[in-house]
């Protein structure tokens, strides 16, 4: 049984993890004990076979020996996670450089010169300035986007961002 499914140099796996909770603990208690140095990672919500997400990898030190077999199933969706994380196209960045460094409030300047973070945008067209504060609450998640990390972010009070995504979202409908 193949364990990762290998693309441009990138790794894919799904093992049908429902949600991006669910699978960003995976990794966290799988891959990231491991400490490799290089280690990007991301999150892919896939629609095939079934609704879930699939990771995908690029660095160097992770093989197939060091993670569970990807079902047959879902070998092509491990594949397609690989290939949009190889190409910069598509992935939600969970683990990648310099993100351990983007807790608390910094600036945009920061965050760029911190981290893989290509680009900030703002809600609204805003431009982000080098020196507008961004209050982390020490969970970032850019997305790739035409061959760039841009992290999406929105005004909060104070005259500071604050990611788009938020790191405890309220489940739609969760009072019904």
């Amino acid at each position: 049984m193949t364990h990762l499914s290998v693309s441009l140099g990138h790794r894919g796996i799904s093992l049908g993890h429902r949600n991006d909770l669910e699978a960003e603990q995976w990794l966290r208690d799988v891959v990231l004990p491991l400490s490799l140095p290089d280690l990007a990672a991301c999150t892919h919500l896939m629609r095939e076979p079934y609704p879930h997400v699939a990771l995908s990898f690029a660095g160097t030190g992770l093989d197939s020996a060091t993670l569970p077999p990807v079902p047959p199933e879902l070998r092509d969706a491990a594949t397609a996670a690989a290939a949009e994380h190889a190409t910069r196209r598509s992935g939600r960045a969970v683990y990648f450089a310099g993100v351990e460094r983007l807790v608390g409030t910094i600036t945009v300047g920061e965050l760029l010169a911190w981290s893989a973070i290509d680009q900030v945008a703002v809600l609204g067209g805003a431009p982000a300035q080098p020196e507008t504060r961004i209050q982390t609450r020490d969970f970032v998640r850019p997305q790739w986007r035409n061959g760039e990390l841009v992290l999406t972010t929105q005004p909060a009070r104070g005259g500071i961002l604050v990611p788009f995504e938020m790191p405890d979202p309220t489940p739609c409908c969760a009072d019904h």
